[in-house]
């Protein structure tokens, strides 16, 4: 084993979490934990990967209680599937990716596998914070610099990465195989440091930290920190860009929309009239300017209480009377017409004209019907007060309207095999197969069949939602 093999971790303080307002870490989340670990992991993805699970653990060799939690586990995440019940395919599932399935044990190792590889993250987010909050200005500086070159100078980038390696990589690990003597020894023919010679030490690797030591700790530590500057970062962005991305305040919305679209066209007719390098290196400046202590403090508390915050303010009043005055949302909703028909059933034989109401029903149930060919029920409601409007919609009439045009839907259809009744209550009747053919007033009634119907419409509009509502306002 290499005794020159080190543990990357970061030693330093911890490193700072972001403290968002308005956005909670996961340890005040409310609820049991049954239903936060519904949240975290969806059933649907996850209940075809459970279905081996207790096999696959009978032949690693693990603790009962861990076969108990992972059966347990897969009881608790339900099945989901689509609206028509069938569940979609899951294509990131074992079926179609060759990769283990979900495994609390295999979680459990790799997660300590992770954490005791993590630490070379933590290490360069802590050396990064360092530099842009001026913990050493000369680093700041000398970064300062190079960004400056690179803004002016675009095709430095290609050269960065081999700097980067040769200096931050192989020049140290030479200097480790080939350290300087200690500063008590001194030789007489010459006192400067020797590149010459053998190798006078072994050379550096990294090794993971083992379990239950400190840098094992100093990492969880970190990623703990880490996933709550995660949580609240992601909560922040969600709760300032969803409201004024997803309709939910449809003017303010539209508003963004039509900024943004103007915005777009814009830049693509002048953009390359812009002078880049020029907007990068003062952006650049900028964000490295405020990170230093001293300019925060005049900054946020001076400039900013004193005057981008009542700016702000006037600047949102003017976008709002602004939005009140030109983006119109007020349109009505959409009206459409639908349709019932009313079904009667005759009475007795053919020509008794006595005919009882049976159903209403949004088939014509004319006598080519496939329903009505394939020995089917019609399908409806005995009472029209029973009629309701359709899902996402509400009545936009008092009252429901006879169709006086029978002719029209009829055509419209192209409905064979029926009398329409041109006057009165303008009935269409179906004409019996073996009827009389004669087609005189007496046996009008001998030749219609067991059916009749009419069609009444009434007008429906969308239903307006409350958040849609007080958006309109």
């Amino acid at each position: 084993m290499n005794d020159n093999a080190e543990v990357v971790a970061n030693h330093d303080e911890p490193i700072p979490v972001l403290a968002v307002s308005g956005s909670g870490s996961a340890s005040s989340d409310g609820g049991s934990k049954r239903d936060r670990l519904k949240k975290s992991l969806p059933g649907s993805r996850l209940t075809d990967k459970l279905q081996n699970v207790g096999a696959s653990l009978g032949d690693s060799g693990h603790s009962i209680q861990d076969r108990l939690f992972a059966k347990i586990l897969q009881q608790v995440i339900p099945g989901e599937g689509t609206e028509n019940g069938e569940a979609e395919p899951d294509t990131r599932s074992s079926r179609y990716i060759n990769r283990p399935g979900f495994s609390l044990p295999l979680m459990t190792v790799n997660f300590r596998r992770f954490n005791a590889r993590v630490g070379v993250v933590f290490v360069a987010q802590n050396h990064l914070l360092r530099l842009l909050t001026w913990q050493k200005a000369s680093h700041t500086l000398s970064f300062f610099v190079i960004y400056s070159f690179a803004c002016l100078n675009p095709y430095l980038l290609t050269i960065l990465p081999l700097v980067g390696i040769l200096f931050f990589l192989l020049v140290p690990a030479y200097l480790t195989r080939h350290p300087p003597p200690p500063a008590s020894i001194t030789t007489i023919s010459n006192t400067q440091y020797s590149i010459s010679g053998p190798p006078l030490a072994p050379a550096r690797t990294i090794k993971p930290a083992s379990e239950m030591s400190k840098d094992f700790f100093r990492n969880m530590r970190d990623l703990q920190n880490l996933m709550d500057d995660f949580s609240n970062i992601h909560d922040s962005m969600l709760a300032t860009i969803t409201p004024m991305t997803n309709f939910s305040n449809e003017p303010l919305s539209s508003t963004v929309f039509l900024m943004l679209f103007v915005t777009a066209c814009l830049l693509f007719l002048i953009s390359h009239l812009l002078p880049w390098r020029f907007i990068t290196l003062i952006s650049g400046w900028t964000a490295i300017a405020f990170g230093h202590p001293s300019v925060q403090d005049i900054a946020f508390k001076s400039i900013y209480k004193s005057h981008i915050r009542p700016a702000s303010a006037t600047a949102r009043s003017w976008l709002d009377s602004w939005i009140e005055s030109d983006i119109i949302m007020d349109s009505p909703p959409e009206s459409r017409e639908v349709e019932i028909f009313e079904l009667q059933r005759r009475k007795g034989s053919f020509g008794v004209a006595e005919w009882e109401s049976w159903i209403f029903s949004p088939s014509a149930w004319e006598p080519m019907a496939p329903a009505r060919i394939a020995g089917e029920r019609v399908r409806g409601t005995r009472f029209f007060e029973d009629v309701q409007a359709p899902n996402g919609w509400e009545w936009g009439g008092k009252k429901w309207q006879l169709d006086l045009g029978s002719t029209e839907w009829v055509e419209e259809r192209l409905i064979v095999g029926v009398e329409v009744e041109i006057e009165g209550e303008r009935w269409v009747y179906d004409i019996a197969p073996d009827g009389p053919e004669k087609e005189d007033t007496d046996m009008a009634e001998g030749r219609r069949g067991q059916w009749r119907r009419r069609r009444w419409v009434r007008m429906v509009r969308r239903k307006v939602t409350g958040e849609t509502a007080a958006s309109q306002r």
